[in-house]
């Protein structure tokens, strides 16, 4: 089975969608080169949206269209890389942005704050790496594909411990009952893997 199916299988099956070659040609056009075809099964099946609660991924035609946000994205990436690199603080900014060449294309962001973006690393687009931009941290490179990643994320929220969500302090004052009901309402605790549309 692959990634991608595995991820489907745990989100479930998606809302019916109507979706065509074209919805990618715009945002093509402006990467240069076609996108991860498992990206965009993906993005064709769900649209945009959120999955388990916290990845946040963008179609072409969604209420937040996805090249509108790859150009903003990466221009202010671009930006605070050229601030970077002109203090000698590129440590924490080591990769280009799109369009400059084998920049970083934006595809998607979670709620922690971090983003998401394409290393165009290779030909074939359905070898490229994902790279995440740290939230205040620098960034780190998953070697795979785009649905390896999202199902690595999923299976990450869902691997946490019962009480994941509560800062220790709050945690020593609650009361047994109250923890329960937190963790039955999904407020802390693992995440059940979820695919919502925005």
């Amino acid at each position: 089975m692959s990634s991608l199916d595995e991820l489907r299988a745990l989100l479930g099956e998606p809302a019916h969608r109507q979706s065509t070659p074209d919805d990618w040609t715009e945002v093509e056009r402006y990467v240069g080169f076609a996108l991860p075809s498992d990206f965009k099964a993906f993005l064709n099946a769900y649209g945009t949206g959120v999955i388990s609660g916290e990845l946040v991924v963008f179609h072409p035609r969604g209420t937040s269209p996805l090249l509108e946000r790859m150009r903003k994205t990466d221009e202010a990436f671009a930006q605070r890389r050229a601030r970077a690199l002109s203090s000698g603080d590129s440590e924490h900014v080591p990769y280009p942005f799109h369009p400059g060449s084998g920049g970083l294309i934006s595809w998607g962001s979670d709620y922690s704050g971090d983003e998401h973006f394409f290393l165009p690393c290779d030909p074939d687009p359905n070898r490229w790496k994902i790279v995440t931009m740290a939230h205040e941290e620098g960034c780190r490179t998953f070697d795979g594909p785009f649905s390896s990643f999202a199902l690595s994320f999923v299976r990450r929220l869902l691997d946490v411990d019962r009480y994941h969500g509560l800062e220790p302090e709050v945690l020593e004052f609650l009361e047994p009952e109250d923890l329960e009901k937190l963790a039955t309402s999904g407020e802390i605790g693992p995440v059940q893997p979820s695919f919502e549309p925005a």
